[in-house]
């Protein structure tokens, strides 16, 4: 049976709207009823998870989330990883779809979620201040790369589904920032970028950059 694209994180606040609609609808409060369908039809457009073609490429290193590139080049990530390393940041409006997907397979070592503020996402300090969540991904010839999930003005909530010791494939699901925000990617200097900022992609299935050491 083909799999609804909707979150199964949006279903109680869906059900909880339709039940208003129908209340609504039924006692004839017309501007209401209106107001609740419009609610209705955002919540659903923000909580939608579409099937994504995953590109064969073995060593394309994926988008995480959907959105715009503010950001694509060398820094020095001195959190997790203390290299130097290339840096992709994806800024996710409320109208994108929202649900993260990993971009390349390989174990997850490490979870770190942290609390802070709630900067406008797009800005340069959101990265290191606002509320975040980080995943370290080893990968083939023991490399690294991170994935952090980041808190902004609007989103308050980060949902991050996977657990250290588990094995993860390219595309796969693993969590949700509600109301859009930002993600950051921190990869190999010696992987090959395939986007430029401005650029806009899609989880899971545009490639951020080519992995070209693959022991």
């Amino acid at each position: 049976m083909r799999r609804l694209p909707i979150a199964k994180q949006g279903s109680p606040y869906i059900i909880g709207l339709a039940v208003l609609l129908l209340l609504f609808g039924l006692l004839g409060w017309t501007i209401l009823t209106v107001l609740t369908l419009i609610v209705t039809l955002l919540v659903i457009n923000f909580f939608r998870d579409p099937e994504r073609t995953i590109p064969q490429d073995p060593q394309a290193v994926l988008a995480p989330a959907d959105g715009r590139i503010i950001f694509a080049g060398k820094v020095f990530e001195d959190r997790f990883l203390n290299k130097e390393t290339l840096k992709v940041s994806i800024f996710m409006s409320i109208f994108n779809v929202h649900v993260n997907r990993i971009p390349f397979s390989g174990e997850v070592e490490s979870v770190h979620y942290e609390k802070g503020t709630f900067f406008a996402a797009h800005v340069d300090k959101a990265s290191r201040d606002n509320e975040h969540n980080a995943v370290i991904l080893r990968i083939s010839g023991g490399e690294k790369i991170v994935f952090i999930q980041i808190a902004g003005l609007v989103a308050r909530r980060i949902d991050c589904w996977v657990k250290p010791g588990e094995q993860v494939q390219r595309g796969d699901r693993f969590g949700m920032i509600r109301f859009g925000s930002r993600l950051d990617v921190f990869l190999p200097t010696d992987s090959r970028l395939a986007v430029n900022k401005g650029q806009r992609v899609k989880a899971g299935e545009s490639i951020l950059c080519h992995h070209l050491k693959d022991k």
